[in-house]
């Protein structure tokens, strides 16, 4: 059964750090892209990183610089490190897979939340307070 499953997410003070972690399992273990969106109350869920197949990554403008995307694939776990933190950041973080993408899609194309993702996470909550 593909699965996704978060963790790491928490409360922390303007300018603090979180890593989060998501594991999967099943056939979302083998997405050809695996990524990062958040959702904030009262807001449209955006994507905030994401990481192909090949190694490639995207990031939205707002991370850039502060956020990183990496996988072990050895424990079929990516991870968000974030770095920086803003209350702006202020979210609920959800990992997402897709199974497959098309010629000319590649992590940008999974951020700009034009594709549908054929797997998702439950979320964690991450609060920067100010």
């Amino acid at each position: 059964q593909a699965q996704l499953v978060e963790s790491g997410g928490g409360s922390v003070q303007a300018g603090g750090s979180l890593r989060l972690s998501c594991l999967a399992s099943g056939k979302a273990a083998d997405s050809a892209s695996m990524a990062w969106f958040r959702q904030a109350p009262g807001k449209k869920r955006e994507g905030v990183a994401a990481r192909d197949i090949d190694g490639i990554t995207a990031y939205r403008d707002s991370v850039k610089g502060r956020f990183s995307i990496t996988k072990d694939d050895a424990k079929n776990t990516l991870y968000l490190q974030m770095n920086s933190l803003k209350p702006e950041d202020s979210a609920m973080y959800y990992c997402a897979g897709i199974w497959a993408l098309n010629d000319g899609e590649d992590a940008r194309t999974v951020i700009s939340g034009t594709l549908s993702m054929d797997y998702w996470g439950k979320g964690t909550l991450v609060t920067v307070s100010s």
